[in-house]
Protein backbone atom coordinates (compact mmCIF):
# COMPACT_ATOMS: atom_id res chain seq x y z
CA UNK A 1 0.00 0.00 0.00
CA UNK A 2 1.34 3.42 -1.29
CA UNK A 3 1.89 6.47 1.43
CA UNK A 4 0.52 8.32 -1.64
CA UNK A 5 -2.57 8.49 -3.29
CA UNK A 6 -0.74 9.93 -6.63
CA UNK A 7 2.67 10.04 -6.81
CA UNK A 8 4.29 11.95 -9.74
CA UNK A 9 7.70 11.10 -11.88
CA UNK A 10 9.03 14.12 -13.66
CA UNK A 11 12.40 12.99 -15.31
CA UNK A 12 14.92 15.64 -15.36
CA UNK A 13 17.87 13.39 -16.30
CA UNK A 14 20.70 15.50 -17.74
CA UNK A 15 23.03 14.49 -20.80
CA UNK A 16 25.95 15.68 -23.20
CA UNK A 17 25.22 17.65 -25.31
CA UNK A 18 25.92 15.61 -27.98
CA UNK A 19 23.56 12.99 -27.15
CA UNK A 20 21.14 12.77 -30.45
CA UNK A 21 18.44 11.41 -27.26
CA UNK A 22 18.41 14.77 -25.65
CA UNK A 23 17.76 15.20 -22.31
CA UNK A 24 14.38 16.05 -20.12
CA UNK A 25 16.39 18.68 -18.58
CA UNK A 26 16.56 20.71 -21.35
CA UNK A 27 13.33 20.66 -22.42
CA UNK A 28 12.05 22.67 -19.18
CA UNK A 29 11.85 19.55 -17.20
CA UNK A 30 13.08 21.62 -13.79
CA UNK A 31 10.33 24.32 -15.14
CA UNK A 32 7.50 21.72 -15.16
CA UNK A 33 8.16 20.39 -11.81
CA UNK A 34 8.24 23.63 -10.06
CA UNK A 35 5.17 24.71 -11.57
CA UNK A 36 3.66 21.56 -10.73
CA UNK A 37 4.78 21.57 -6.94
CA UNK A 38 3.52 25.08 -6.59
CA UNK A 39 0.48 23.94 -7.93
CA UNK A 40 -0.53 21.28 -5.61
CA UNK A 41 1.26 23.15 -2.84
CA UNK A 42 -0.63 26.59 -3.41
CA UNK A 43 -4.18 25.07 -3.98
CA UNK A 44 -3.73 21.95 -2.55
CA UNK A 45 -4.98 18.35 -3.69
CA UNK A 46 -8.39 17.34 -1.35
CA UNK A 47 -8.63 14.77 -0.39
CA UNK A 48 -5.66 12.69 -1.54
CA UNK A 49 -2.01 12.86 -0.85
CA UNK A 50 0.51 13.89 -3.89
CA UNK A 51 4.08 13.71 -4.29
CA UNK A 52 5.78 15.31 -6.84
CA UNK A 53 9.36 14.11 -7.21
CA UNK A 54 12.31 14.98 -9.93
CA UNK A 55 13.51 11.27 -11.13
CA UNK A 56 16.66 10.14 -13.11
CA UNK A 57 16.21 8.91 -16.60
CA UNK A 58 12.81 7.35 -17.91
CA UNK A 59 13.99 6.07 -21.11
CA UNK A 60 12.11 8.43 -22.64
CA UNK A 61 13.97 11.30 -23.15
CA UNK A 62 13.72 11.58 -27.24
CA UNK A 63 10.12 12.10 -26.36
CA UNK A 64 11.03 14.69 -23.34
CA UNK A 65 10.02 16.00 -20.92
CA UNK A 66 8.47 12.89 -19.80
CA UNK A 67 6.02 12.60 -15.92
CA UNK A 68 4.69 9.50 -15.27
CA UNK A 69 1.62 9.32 -12.54
CA UNK A 70 1.22 6.72 -10.57
CA UNK A 71 -1.19 4.63 -9.57
CA UNK A 72 -2.38 4.82 -13.20
CA UNK A 73 0.73 4.34 -14.86
CA UNK A 74 -0.43 7.35 -17.13
CA UNK A 75 2.52 8.55 -18.86
CA UNK A 76 3.01 12.08 -20.46
CA UNK A 77 5.15 13.19 -23.20
CA UNK A 78 6.51 16.85 -24.58
CA UNK A 79 5.43 18.55 -21.41
CA UNK A 80 6.09 22.09 -20.41
CA UNK A 81 5.69 24.70 -17.72
CA UNK A 82 2.62 25.63 -19.50
CA UNK A 83 0.71 22.11 -19.18
CA UNK A 84 1.27 21.95 -15.74
CA UNK A 85 -2.22 23.34 -14.66
CA UNK A 86 -4.15 21.14 -17.00
CA UNK A 87 -2.19 18.50 -15.71
CA UNK A 88 -2.64 19.63 -11.79
CA UNK A 89 -7.12 20.61 -12.79
CA UNK A 90 -7.57 17.84 -15.38
CA UNK A 91 -5.56 14.61 -14.07
CA UNK A 92 -4.68 15.56 -10.38
CA UNK A 93 -7.69 16.87 -9.11
CA UNK A 94 -10.65 15.38 -11.89
CA UNK A 95 -8.47 11.97 -12.65
CA UNK A 96 -9.12 12.21 -16.12
CA UNK A 97 -5.53 11.89 -18.15
CA UNK A 98 -4.81 14.82 -20.61
CA UNK A 99 -5.10 12.58 -23.75
CA UNK A 100 -3.10 15.11 -26.08
CA UNK A 101 -0.36 14.71 -23.85
CA UNK A 102 -0.29 10.98 -22.70
CA UNK A 103 1.73 8.24 -24.08
CA UNK A 104 -0.14 5.58 -25.40
CA UNK A 105 -0.15 2.80 -23.82
CA UNK A 106 0.88 -0.57 -25.56
CA UNK A 107 -1.09 -2.98 -26.73
CA UNK A 108 -1.85 -5.34 -24.09
CA UNK A 109 -0.98 -3.83 -21.16
CA UNK A 110 -3.04 -2.37 -18.05
CA UNK A 111 -4.32 1.33 -18.95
Amino acid sequence: MSIYDKHIFVCENERDGNDPRGDCASRGAREFTKALKDLCKKNGTPGQRVRVNKSGCLDLCAQGCVVVIYPEGVWYRGVTSADAEEIYQEHILAGRPVERLRIPPKKGSAP
